[in-house]
């Protein structure tokens, strides 16, 4: 990733929905880095690249069935459009392989990514052939559209840009991040309606504490996410 001081991280979204993204990636750690210049954000309606009269971006698919599918000519003028603009182009589709905080990390160390958002029954298998698009899910359910997942797929981006978040640090000891879950967190007041903090996050001992969250970050982990812990044990080995 080029130097944040000399340029910012760019995000590029294509979508029929560009309002979308004007609220929910200007509060936060997204949009406190936003007016601190570390990344920036540009929407492209696809919808202006459509030809005809009725701005038409979609049709029935041949071989029949429901819906309707995104036009190839339409979006690959649209791509063609943004190819000078940083980083991978990435395609939100429920038959993605899946994000997750290694490729988050990956696509945050480009200078941008570009996010291309399908709607209806999603778009024409030849333009994705054509431009060897990087197709990414969010998870294992279905959307309205590739909005919402590329809102949440930025956030976990920005955040990890250098500078977007006030303790850099904190960055090391979340979910996924050494291949866990993360520990139970505890604040004051220590003893609440009968239910008290753990001791040791009491006593002042580092070295104790560190081995407590480790212990708990697992037996969460295997609890509730068998295959990461399996993969956790693995790399341990």
């Amino acid at each position: 990733m080029a130097d944040s001081s000399s340029q910012k991280w760019q995000a590029t979204v294509l979508t029929l929905f560009p309002e979308m993204f004007s609220g929910a990636l200007e509060y936060s750690i997204p949009g406190r880095a936003r007016e601190a210049n570390i990344w920036e954000l540009e929407t492209v309606q696809i919808r202006d690249f459509a030809t005809d009269k009725h701005r038409t971006v979609d049709d029935t698919p041949f071989g029949g069935g429901p819906g309707m599918v995104m036009r190839p000519d339409v979006i690959d003028a649209v791509i063609e459009a943004v190819s000078d603009k940083p980083g991978p182009l990435v395609y939100m589709s429920p038959r993605g392989e899946r994000f997750d905080q290694r490729l988050a990390q990956e696509l945050a160390e480009e200078d941008g990514v570009k996010i291309l958002c399908g709607r209806y029954e999603g778009i024409d298998q030849r333009v994705l052939d054509k431009h060897q698009i990087r197709e990414v899910s969010l998870g294992d359910f279905v959307l309205s559209g590739g909005e919402p997942a590329a809102i949440a797929m930025l956030d976990s981006m920005v955040r990890l840009l250098p500078g977007a978040l006030g303790a850099d640090a904190s960055l090391d000891e979340e979910s996924f991040t050494s291949g866990l879950l993360e520990y139970p967190q505890y604040t004051r007041p220590s003893d609440w309606e009968g239910r008290k903090t753990p001791e040791v996050l009491l006593s002042g001992n580092h070295g104790k504490i560190r081995d407590w969250r480790l212990e708990q970050a697992k037996e969460i982990t295997k609890e509730r996410r068998p295959d990461l812990f399996s993969t956790y044990v693995g790399d341990a080995e």
